[in-house]
């Protein structure tokens, strides 16, 4: 017999509060959102370089060039937060935007 699971809706995938953010980066969520019509990715888990400790990174959507010169890397959700989303800070927004997709 078959299971057919359900996608999640957008309002499953949406950050309820930043605690609810915190914890996905904390666990190494994969994440895709739109903020006016643009679209970012953050990653809670990933080596900048091979053999280096983790750390959390985000930038706006795009080809390699895009994703090289918008990526920020930090060591803390709090330093996420603090990335710039258009014209908004993204613990101001993180509520609002659109999730796309989110792993954890």
């Amino acid at each position: 017999m078959k299971t057919i699971v359900p996608a999640n809706t957008f309002e499953d995938d949406r950050f309820k509060t930043i605690s609810d953010f915190k914890w996905c980066m904390k666990r190494g969520g994969e994440v895709q959102f739109e903020w006016n019509g643009v679209m970012y990715c953050c990653f809670g888990c990933v080596s900048p370089v091979a053999g280096t400790a983790p750390k959390m990174v985000i930038c706006q959507a795009g080809s390699v060039e895009v994703n090289t010169r918008t990526e920020k890397w930090c060591d803390t959700a709090d330093e996420i937060l603090e990335y710039i989303v258009g014209d908004d800070r993204l613990r101001d927004v993180i509520t609002q935007v659109k999730v796309w997709e989110r792993t954890i």
